[in-house]
């Protein structure tokens, strides 16, 4: 039996189970200071039996095992969590801690839409938007963990939207990212018509990001999954066409369809990270 915890900005979801088709038990936690949290999401692991864990957290990590930092996250725009411990949550127990993307990757080569594949790339666009690289069934690591999500990428011409990103303005997160959305349009992302022009450019940042990650990290399959791209579907047509009109006939253009898609667990590819990450804490795979 394995247990897995996905810390989110908003909420933090504990999961008791073996797979997305094994879930003993779920517990949904508001995410508040990090004494309260964490105490919260400890008192649910206590009443629960497994031999593994996995946190899925938000970051960014310091994932390096010789620090004595590992186990934390680094400076976020989250209040209060900026150096928050996390891996006292094992409590003994095996356990993988890694970032909630890269669970959410993992989760997809085990039971998604990269079931099979070698290399794949997971992309999520809600709050911010991250990016789990998996390469040759490794998730990609050197310094830290990906934050491509951060990259700088060219905007549609005549572009003037400042981005909103607290760190790098203009990034990624800062054009495609909800709030960025939100921002650009003047209302809710619920509120804003499948045709709107925010959507276009959000499709174009994803998809020069695409253009990225096709050029350096090999994917052979990238998924791009979060609330946002899994509420508006016209999102993906989007970014294939322009990833298709960036890439120009270089690369990995044929079969643009079987490159980017949805994930295969959709919004449970989150969740069902954790329990990935715990997985290998196990040895399971």
């Amino acid at each position: 039996m394995l247990a897995g915890v996905e810390l989110g900005g908003t909420k933090c979801i504990c999961t008791l189970g073996t797979g997305p088709d094994d879930v003993r038990a779920q517990v949904e936690i508001p995410t508040t200071s990090p004494e309260e949290t964490l105490a919260a999401i400890a008192d649910v692991l206590d009443g629960w039996d497994f031999q593994a864990l996995g946190i899925a957290s938000f970051g960014p990590l310091d994932l390096d095992r010789t620090s004595a930092k590992f186990g934390s996250i680094l400076s976020t725009p989250k209040p209060g969590w900026s150096g928050a411990h996390l891996t006292s949550l094992a409590n003994g127990i095996p356990f993988a801690i890694d970032s909630d993307v890269n669970g959410a990757a993992l989760a997809e080569g085990l039971w998604g839409a990269a079931q099979g594949l070698e290399s794949w790339a997971y992309i999520t666009i809600g709050t911010g938007v991250g990016v789990g690289s998996i390469s040759a069934g490794q998730i990609l690591r050197g310094a830290g963990h990906s934050e491509a999500g951060h990259q700088r990428v060219p905007k549609l011409a005549g572009d003037l939207f400042a981005g909103c990103c607290m760190y790098h303005g203009d990034c990624v997160e800062g054009l495609a990212s909800g709030p960025a959305i939100a921002a650009r349009a003047g209302k809710d992302g619920r509120d804003i018509a499948p045709d709107h022009d925010a959507w276009r450019h959000a499709a174009h940042a994803i998809a020069m990001l695409c253009h990225n990650l096709v050029l350096t990290t090999l994917p052979q399959r990238i998924l791009i999954g979060g609330g946002v791209a899994i509420g508006q579907p016209q999102l993906l047509e989007m970014v294939r066409h322009y990833l298709c009109s960036s890439l120009a006939d270089y690369g990995q253009t044929d079969g643009v369809e079987d490159l980017i898609v949805l994930p295969g667990l959709g919004e449970r590819a989150g969740p069902c990270g954790s329990l990935a990450l715990a997985s290998r804490a196990a040895n399971w795979h």
